[in-house]
């Protein structure tokens, strides 16, 4: 099997079950219906972990262009490989948001929130603001990275490495995803996003497309960000995309305090 059909195949397990749990928690007459943030975050975790068991032999299992992206920009993944990972991880999203929709195929007509619906494909903030919101996707994807990083680094028993990343989403999901939903991961919104759109699901309302954005930018600067900073602080190598990727930050650090200010 080839890395690209290896991402496809992780990425599409961790929408499933990812995707799925959130249809589960909210969509009216699910047995798990307001399960709550917990569970959530579980499922996430849960499909994270068997999404890199499915394809971690096969390609690494990326699962996240923030995260090949990142790998690429200090030099431990090939630039050349970053388009086909990142095509084969949007297929398998798409693939597993569609797959979620017909497992819940008769829900849809039974809850009426547009937002509800649209919840199991993508994120949106809980309090929109735009600049504090791209920040908190940084902030989670730039920890996202570190942490793999610091994980990678230690000596585990064969095979328990997904289960220690899928902790460290739970960890993600319980501390920061409060703000977001944490996305952390632009593939893993935008292509259920993308689906959301062109699926005929009952009583769905728009995509959100103005919010699509922050969840794309954030997690890719804040992967570069974690990459780089983690080679500068423990392999003393510094290069233009740590400062370029810092400086970028800073100025959003400054935007979202004055936005904020400025809104209270």
């Amino acid at each position: 099997m080839s890395p690209f059909v290896g991402e496809i195949i992780g990425t599409m397990v961790l929408i499933i079950l990812g995707g799925g749990v959130v249809a589960g928690v909210v969509l009216n007459k699910s047995f798990a219906n307001q399960g709550g943030w917990i569970v959530i975050t579980f499922g996430w975790a849960m499909g994270v972990m068997l999404g890199i068991y499915a394809a971690g032999q096969i390609s690494g299992a990326h699962l996240n262009p923030a995260v090949t992206i990142a790998f690429a920009a200090i030099g431990t993944f090939p630039w050349s490989d970053v388009p086909t990972y990142i095509a084969g991880q949007f297929i398998g999203a798409m693939l597993g948001a569609t797959i979620v929709w017909l497992h819940y195929l008769p829900h849809w007509g039974q809850t009426e929130d547009k937002s509800t619906k649209l919840a199991i494909f993508c994120t949106a903030p809980a309090v929109p603001s735009f600049w504090a919101n791209l920040l908190s996707e940084i902030i989670g994807t730039f920890f996202l990275i570190m942490a793999l990083l610091f994980i990678g680094t230690n000596q585990f028993t064969e095979g328990l490495n997904p289960l220690i990343v899928g902790l460290l989403i739970l960890a993600i999901g319980l501390s920061l995803g409060g703000t977001t939903g944490y996305a952390i991961n632009p593939a893993r919104d935008l292509g259920p996003r993308i689906m959301h759109f062109l699926l005929p699901i009952q009583g769905k309302g728009n995509s959100n497309w103005t919010y699509a954005p922050v969840p794309i930018i954030g997690s890719i600067i804040g992967g570069v960000l974690g990459s780089t900073m983690y080679v500068w602080l423990f392999e003393q190598k510094t290069s233009l995309l740590l400062w370029l990727s810092l400086g970028v930050v800073l100025i959003i650090i400054s935007l979202a305090i004055s936005q904020t200010l400025r809104k209270a």
